[in-house]
């Protein structure tokens, strides 16, 4: 039995399907099946039905849950615990953020050659449960959370933008409203997956007379440049500093569709020179 079994087993419990827990853990579906598939052989009991429709948990999977949650906590407390204090820090993103945070990093360890700072990739609620347990000093987010004994500084607004492919009817314009685009089909990853976005683009259509037209969901191993070609009457929206190859990005004629990105701390974390010095990095443009 492995840790990261017990993570990919946790993710799954959570998720309740292996192809979104396999997007949260960042491997591929047939990775974390087979991950399952050996903690299942090592502890000889079956922990998920499984059908094309549906995971189902198992009476085991609810004995193991907890002890596995435990067993998790207790990891990142041990990593806390024996690192080193002051000099180290390590931030935790998601791969949307790697350029403005390697380029606060490096601006970090230039003004302090001593110091330490890793960049960890982790999904938005490993994120959050790493900097409550001592694991990471800090998490990049974007919106917010509000949770005892955490502390959320905002770093900056980050600008959305329109993305079609070259096909589209509208692709030859200069400029589009939200009107322009509301009759043809936006294609985003599921809501439950893209809570913020969604939020993002209803308000924006919140004062007209017609509102997005969802297509289906952009599943977790599909790409929006892909499901766009395959779909050129469609639309979708992406973080600014998303690859667009391939893309043509329309520009909004009277919106603005931005989202605030923030620094996630401990409430009680005392800022050494490293950590500030790394925070203002992060805020500037």
């Amino acid at each position: 039995m492995e840790l990261r079994q017990l993570a990919y087993f946790v993710a799954v419990c959570e998720e309740l399907s292996f192809s979104r827990a396999a997007a949260r853990c960042y491997i591929s579906q047939s990775a974390i099946s087979h991950q399952i598939a050996r903690l299942e052989r090592d502890l000889g009991v079956a922990l998920f039905e499984r059908s094309t429709r549906a995971v189902v948990p198992t009476d085991a999977t609810m004995r193991l849950l907890p002890l596995a949650k435990q067993m998790l906590s207790l990891e990142s407390a041990i990593r806390a615990t024996v690192r080193t204090s002051g000099h180290r820090i390590r931030l935790a993103a998601n791969m949307s953020f790697a350029t403005r945070s390697l380029s606060a990093i490096a601006g970090a360890r230039a003004a302090h050659p001593d110091a330490e700072i890793e960049f960890v990739i982790k999904p938005f609620r490993q994120r959050i449960t790493a900097v409550a347990d001592g694991d990471c000093d800090l998490a990049l987010i974007r919106g917010s959370v509000d949770e005892p004994g955490l502390a959320v500084e905002k770093l900056w607004v980050e600008d959305l933008v329109i993305a079609t492919s070259a096909a589209h009817p509208l692709a030859i314009r200069e400029q589009v409203t939200l009107a322009d685009l509301s009759p043809y089909p936006l294609l985003l990853p599921p809501e439950q997956e893209q809570v913020l976005l969604h939020t993002v683009i209803r308000a924006a259509f919140a004062d007209l007379s017609a509102g997005p037209t969802f297509g289906p969901p952009i599943p977790p191993d599909h790409t929006a440049t892909m499901e766009l070609i395959n779909r050129p009457d469609a639309w979708t929206v992406l973080y600014a500093d998303s690859p667009t190859e391939g893309l043509v990005v329309l520009r909004l004629a009277e919106h603005r569709l931005r989202i605030p990105v923030s620094a996630v701390l401990r409430s009680d974390t005392r800022r050494s020179p490293i950590l500030t010095t790394l925070l203002s990095g992060l805020h500037r443009r």
